[in-house]
């Protein structure tokens, strides 16, 4: 599946705060991801965002 910046996306498992919507603000060998609960801001591995990501939400 093909991602982009500002794509927001549902994670298999939640963030501490209770949210598992994230929005993507950098896509390439890293994704970095934003918390639409908490605006914590995380930067993963590309082969590691795909695993965790259960879908794209519109």
């Amino acid at each position: 599946m093909e991602y982009k910046i500002g794509d927001i996306v549902q994670t298999r498992k939640t963030h501490p705060c209770g949210e598992n919507k994230w929005e993507i603000i950098r896509v390439g060998v890293d994704f970095k991801l934003k918390c639409l609960g908490c605006g914590h801001v995380i930067t993963v591995a590309r082969e590691k965002v795909l695993k965790m990501i259960k879908s794209k939400v519109n």
